[in-house]
């Protein structure tokens, strides 16, 4: 099973800057002679692939993952290699696989500016969203009172919106350099947490519900008014809606305790993302569908849905979340708790044995010789990049030995989350050594011995 290559890497290092060559001078071009702002064009075209340009990141990252694809095929497929290395398999092995580690790194380079360009102008976005909010709910409200006057509730839950996005507006803009208004639900692995995105929502509507009710409140002028606005604030009849915000706001808490705790254990691995993506709410992360994150999205989203409405019908106190519904939601978080403490998993070692090639004599391990290493989790969710791979080390006895990235057309065969295979240098001596697998999220395997032969 090949481990495939999804926009991962670049040319070899000549290649590499060649391409980058090619690029900046397309940048430059039209835009700053002699490398100067304020020139003809005022700004990088969006061909530049330097690293300090947020125009041409995303080009840049483009060009460059174009030319490790051909690269790796052209490798596969046995052309590109030097005179000097190509009578020797071991010897192209480890030429092609130090280019690649190489062009693999350039194109991580690309491939972080590129994210932190994005980030750095999502707030703008975020903002925007926040006020096409409002704008939308401006439009609900004047088309639903064509049949009916406008009432102070339209007003206040107008007012609501506004002071809300005023808010959200001002936080993004300080947390600008950290995606705006999303900062605080992106995880430490630069991922949208799906705990904190749920509890986020849940208190801006529940902070929205509460500045409704202070918007009538400051509008009311009889006092039997505003006497039921204030019982709408009620634990009575709020209860529904208060437990689930507590339960879904300390789910956010625990979730971060419980990975943290498990990264810290050796149980879990985690490798940081080039930046956070909205299906990373419903998805793990290597980017499969998670039933545990669906299944709490939806239900939450459902919920909520329902509590809108309870607040369109009753905008004089808080939603009244049914008991049967607030149930629902709890099981819901309860099993996406469940499937948190049941992710991952620490990779291991079942077997070490000879690689054997068409036409070999079966024989004993000798220095020199391939070894496979057959196992689990040797590729970290998310680790799937040809720069992730190439960090995978084997420490055979007191040797540490580099995993060689052995391309095919379209991935790689080596390595694979389930087999590595790794020569036994000559500096290992003979007899008994232990076998340990080190992935590219730092976790250590368990250690397997095996006797080695001159």
């Amino acid at each position: 099973m090949a481990v495939r290559e999804t926009g991962q890497g670049v040319a070899g290092a000549g290649g590499y800057a060649r391409a980058r060559a090619g690029a900046c001078a397309e940048g430059y071009a039209g835009g700053y002679p002699g490398g100067q702002p304020g020139g003809p064009g005022g700004a990088h075209e969006g061909g530049c692939a330097c690293g300090d340009c947020p125009h041409g990141a995303r080009e840049g990252h483009r060009r460059a993952v174009a030319a490790f694809l051909r690269r790796r095929d052209e490798f596969a497929a046995g052309q590109g290699l030097p005179a000097a290395v190509a009578h020797s398999a071991s010897a192209s092995r480890q030429w092609v696989s130090e280019e690649l580690a190489q062009s693999a790194e350039h194109v991580a380079e690309r491939r972080r500016a590129e994210g932190q360009a994005w980030l750095t102008g999502l707030w703008r976005r975020t903002a925007g969203v926040v006020w096409a909010a409002v704008v939308l709910l401006l439009l609900g409200q004047a088309l639903t009172a064509v049949a009916a006057a406008w009432t102070a509730a339209r007003t206040a839950g107008l007012a609501a919106a506004v002071v809300l996005a005023s808010s959200l507006t001002a936080a993004s803009w300080f947390h600008r350099a950290k995606g705006g208004v999303l900062a605080p639900v992106i995880g430490e692995d630069n991922r949208l947490s799906t705990s904190r995105t749920v509890a986020a929502v849940w208190v801006l509507f529940v902070a929205y519900s509460v500045l409704v009710l202070a918007g009538r409140l400051a509008a009311a002028s009889r006092h039997r008014e505003r006497d039921a606005l204030l019982s709408g604030l009620d634990l009575a009849r709020g209860a529904g809606i208060v437990t689930v915000l507590a339960v879904l706001c300390g789910i956010a808490v625990l979730v971060r305790r419980v990975v943290g705790l498990r990264v810290l254990g050796q149980r879990l691995q985690k490798v940081r993302a080039d930046r956070p993506r909205a299906a990373d709410l419903l998805t793990d992360d290597a980017g499969r569908g998670t039933f545990a994150d669906i299944q709490y999205v939806v239900i939450s989203g459902v919920a909520l849905v329902f509590a809108a409405v309870r607040l369109a019908r009753r905008p004089e106190q808080l939603p009244d979340l049914p008991w049967g519904l607030a149930v629902v939601v709890l099981v819901s978080a309860a099993t996406y708790l469940a499937g948190k403490y049941a992710e991952g998993g620490r990779p291991v070692i079942l077997s070490v044995v000879r690689a054997r090639e068409a036409g070999d004599l079966d024989g004993p391990i000798r220095t020199g010789d391939d070894i496979e290493i057959r196992g689990a989790g040797f590729v970290p969710p998310g680790a799937q990049g040809a720069d992730r791979l190439a960090r995978m080390v084997v420490r055979v006895g007191a040797v540490h030995v580099h995993v060689p990235l052995i391309p095919v057309p379209g991935g790689f065969r080596n390595p694979t989350d389930t087999l590595l295979t790794v020569p036994v240098p000559a500096d290992v001596e003979p007899g008994r050594v232990e076998v340990q697998v080190i992935t590219a999220a730092g976790v250590e395997t368990n250690r397997y011995a095996v006797d080695v032969t001159e």
